[in-house]
């Protein structure tokens, strides 16, 4: 993805996009097209310490000024509360190529600047390549250095920085925090102890969010050129402290980064440009965990940490769509080994040792989900029947019983119910000081879908390994139930959710899910009815609605405080995720004939545009739901990356699974 001059015609401008890199482990740097931070959440060096959280700004950004011919030239772009640096109006162009590549013209002098991270490090490397002019020039790099969790704001008055000058560089630290070293051997260090005041948020403004900030500059690395010289010098910043090792160089580092972006794109061997840049994307969610020490999945770039329902969601996508079966093994036994009382993690716990959180009903559900997927791509029985088959079996144990939350099968119908009041267990779980925003208490419409499915999913394992089904008349007796409850005869389409004051009419997407399943209860001449209305009245271009906009609680525009906000999230806001579910259930209630390929191409096709929007390269969380479609929420979302990936390579490339056949089962070797 190239940029030029005219994405910045305006500072606004130039900060409407964002782009992010990652290094495995939840930390990252992220800032806008210009390198203006526009949130708390921006930073070329914010540090995950107990990975994937504790995450916290170390390093801001760095302001460079060039001293040539007799004048000063600034590349900073910064709002500031008493007004704006322009440093961009020199900026050239933007190449992200996995990476960004700044590349900055005056005089006659260009200087570029390529950002990454070290992946399993904490560690931002800037390479700067300056090509000088006919005279001689000095550029100066001044960090803008921090200390605090990446959730919130300081002042000048609430941090206190000691500094030590170390061969190469410098190390800085507050009494609470951890040493930050910023290495930059080709250039020399002055000591400055100053503060950039009035750093200023336009991003947090708008969210109703604390939006200004002090930074600390401890100095600045000073290098010059010769008439006609060239340089490349970098500029490390990293918890890895090199006393008594080499710094390691900036264009060595660069072609490792490289060199490793290209190994996962080939892997997964697809030729096609979206899905090579979604496979890219893929990788910055998927982290180390030291808790668990395995991988999980982080549910979005800035703000999200790793949470159980949407690491089921994206694992298809993430890992198995892009060749990647190791990890996904990985994940399916660290969840499987914390599932209690049937219940697998909605979130873990940051400390080993700890019980994780096991507020969701629908995480172990997608669990089914994610391991029939597996079973698809890599036909290993033999990992899911010595690890994960038991863990299917106390699931459904546990839920057929009745479990914590007041989850439990209804005995009278054989429907799955789950809550109580005040607490949000589905995915629509938007919660404000006590305010339920969609209360879902009941038996929801996706949840009694993932139910049938799972208990289809577990027969036909049981059958496969020669062993007793639970209960074999169990999935009949929910599709019955089903069909009869939660057919909307009026509206030709699913009730949401079946209550004790009886079913709930809103129009909302969950019954995509009811369709996209490969077990599904809703018959062809019904499951067309349903994808036309969710087609007519939810689809908004890179989402579904959440909400129908003729629904008297519908709210279309994602802005404001956090109030707000969460009164929107799931009342109106367009969803990326819902994409995926929706383009496979409109192939598969058009029996994937041409004309529904023709059609999912075209419901995908406006993706290839956004990835050049908000978050570059990457899939936004949420989308406004009036026109036109604003993208909002966090830049880089998982399930919304690994959904579009998904259904592009399965329902439009069509690029099926080697053992998507049910059939070829029986002709695997099961040990035991």
């Amino acid at each position: 993805m190239r940029f030029g001059k005219a994405e910045w015609h305006s500072f606004e401008q130039g900060c409407r996009r964002e782009w992010l890199v990652t290094n495995g482990l939840g930390g990252y740097g992220s800032s806008t097209l210009t390198c203006a931070n526009t949130r708390k959440y921006h930073g070329l060096l914010v540090a995950s310490l107990a990975p994937p959280v504790q995450r916290t700004l170390l390093l801001a950004k760095v302001n460079e000024r060039i001293e040539a011919l007799g004048r000063v030239y600034s590349l900073a772009a910064n709002r500031t509360l008493t007004g704006l640096e322009f440093g961009h109006i020199h900026l050239q162009s933007v190449e992200v190529d996995p990476f960004p590549e700044f590349t900055y013209s005056f005089a006659d002098l260009t200087l570029k600047k390529q950002i990454f991270m070290v992946y399993g490090e904490n560690t931002t490397v800037l390479v700067y390549t300056v090509i000088n002019g006919a005279g001689p020039a000095t550029v100066r790099l001044a960090p803008l250095v921090n200390s605090r969790d990446f959730h919130w704001t300081v002042t000048k008055d609430q941090l206190s920085f000691e500094q030590e000058v170390i061969p190469g560089g410098v190390a800085v630290q507050t009494p609470q925090g951890p040493p930050l070293y910023l290495y930059c051997r080709e250039a020399d260090y002055t000591r400055l102890d100053c503060w950039y005041r009035g750093m200023f948020y336009d991003g947090e403004q708008e969210r109703g969010e604390s939006c200004v900030e002090d930074h600390f500059i401890p100095g600045e690395f000073t290098f010059t050129l010769r008439p006609g010289e060239e340089k490349v010098v970098t500029l490390l910043a990293s918890l890895e402290n090199y006393a008594g090792r080499a710094v390691p160089g900036g264009p060595n580092l660069l072609a490792g980064a490289k060199q490793r972006a290209r190994a996962l794109v080939d892997r997964a061997g697809y030729k096609q440009p979206l899905a090579r840049r979604l496979v890219l994307a893929a990788d910055d969610f998927i982290v180390q965990r030291r808790s668990t020490r395995a991988r999980s999945v982080i549910a979005g770039y800035p703000w999200f940490n790793d949470w159980g329902r949407d690491t089921m969601i994206a694992l298809p996508g993430l890992t198995l769509v892009t060749g990647r079966y190791d990890e996904a093994r990985e994940i399916l036994l660290t969840f499987a080994r914390s599932c209690k009382d049937g219940l697998l993690p909605n979130m873990f716990a940051d400390h080993a040792g700890d019980e994780p959180l096991y507020n969701t009903v629908d995480a172990s559900l997608w669990f089914f989900q994610a391991v029939y997927k597996f079973l698809e791509y890599t036909g290993d029985h033999d990992f899911i029947r010595e690890h994960i088959y038991p863990v299917l079996l106390d699931i459904v144990y546990h839920y057929a019983k009745g479990t914590r939350f007041n989850i439990g099968v209804d005995r009278e119908d054989g429907l799955l119910q789950a809550g109580t009041a005040g607490v949000q267990l589905t995915w629509m779980d938007a919660r404000v000081d006590g305010w339920v925003v969609t209360p879902r208490q009941g038996k929801p419409v996706e949840i009694n879908a993932l139910w049938y499915n799972a208990l289809c999913i577990l027969s036909r394992l049981a059958n496969q390994y020669g062993d007793v089904v639970p209960d074999n008349n169990a999935a009949d007796r929910v599709k019955k139930s089903f069909n009869k409850q939660f057919w909307n005869e009026e509206g030709g389409c699913l009730y949401d959710v079946i209550g004790d004051d009886g079913p709930d009419d809103k129009l909302r997407p969950n019954q995509i899910i009811a369709l996209s399943l490969p077990f599904t209860m809703v018959d062809e001449d019904r499951g067309r009815q349903v994808v036309q209305r969710v087609w007519q009245d939810l689809y908004a271009t890179y989402g579904l609605r959440s909400l129908a906009p003729r629904d008297r609680d519908y709210r279309g525009v994602y802005t404001g405080d956090r109030y707000r906000r969460d009164g929107a999230y799931h009342q109106g806001t367009a969803w990326s995720w819902l994409m995926g579910p929706f383009v496979t259930a409109y192939r598969k209630v058009y029996r994937r004939s041409p004309g529904s390929r023709l059609q999912a191409a075209r419901f995908l096709a406006p993706f290839e545009d956004h990835l050049r929007d908000h978050g570059l390269g990457s899939i936004s969380e949420i989308f406004d739901g009036n026109e036109p479609v604003i993208p909002r929420g966090c830049y880089a979302q998982a399930w919304g990356v690994a959904e579009i990936l998904r259904s592009y390579v399965e329902d439009v490339l069509e690029i099926q699974p080697k053992y998507a056949d049910w059939k070829l089962w029986s002709k695997l070797e099961v040990r035991g």
